[in-house]
């Protein structure tokens, strides 16, 4: 029923009235519990082939590989920010702005803020990297063609901006969850697979509630707030 619902309000676009923050945590609970377990075995995989290799090794292709997700969570945040603020609002300017403070914002809270808590939590000491203070140079192209990306689906129709929320979600949340666990694997947490089960919950609060806020929250909350004030 909730994945109904959700559906109808992207097919209503302007005259949806949009779900609560437990609604949309309810819709988008499968995807993150698939995406979850996909990417903890795509990143064991990962392990299992490095068996045998020098932790510097390990964590330097970790960090490449971070950095690899981290930029393509930022296109996808971005892509989804827009494409919801832009079909309940025209303001441009307003929707530049909500669209990129609110993918910077929850990028870095469930890429590296999240997971760096979650190490310390667990007795690693976890180094702390934000990719928008010590790579500016790199992410900002991410940020700004996933902007981009995101006005151009809005102005698409509403089939074709269906479609693409039909598998968004889930890639979303995968590459935003192999991000955060590669980030941890890069900047401490070498012994990662000793505590899949804390891992797995750190995690779901990690990505499930900052993509959802970022994805549909902030800026359907934001479109609504300055078509109320007309």
């Amino acid at each position: 029923m909730a994945q109904h619902k959700h559906g109808d309000c992207h097919s209503t676009s302007h005259n949806c009235g949009g779900g609560s923050m437990m609604e949309e945590l309810f819709v988008h609970f499968p995807y993150a519990v698939f995406s979850l377990a996909f990417s903890i075995a795509g990143v064991a995989l990962l392990n299992y082939f490095s068996f045998g290799a020098d932790q510097s090794i390990i964590k330097a292709g970790s960090h490449t590989l971070f950095h690899t997700f981290h930029f393509m969570h930022v296109v996808f945040a971005a892509t989804g920010a827009m494409l919801t603020y832009f079909r309940y609002s025209k303001n441009v300017v307003k929707g530049i702005i909500v669209g990129s403070l609110s993918t910077v914002f929850f990028c870095v809270l469930s890429d590296a803020l999240l997971p760096y808590v979650g190490g310390r939590l667990l007795g690693v000491p976890m180094d702390l990297h934000i990719c928008f203070i010590q790579d500016l140079g790199n992410v900002l192209p991410f940020l700004i063609i996933g902007m981009l990306n995101g006005w151009v689906l809005a102005q698409q129709k509403e089939q074709d901006q269906s479609s693409y929320s039909l598998w968004s979600h889930f890639a979303h949340i995968f590459v935003s969850s192999v991000a955060s666990l590669l980030y941890m694997v890069s900047y401490g947490f070498a012994d990662w697979h000793n505590h899949m089960g804390a891992i797995f919950i750190m995690l779901l609060g990690a990505v499930v509630i900052p993509c959802t806020m970022s994805d549909v929250v902030i800026p359907l909350f934001f479109a609504k707030e300055g078509r109320s004030r007309k």
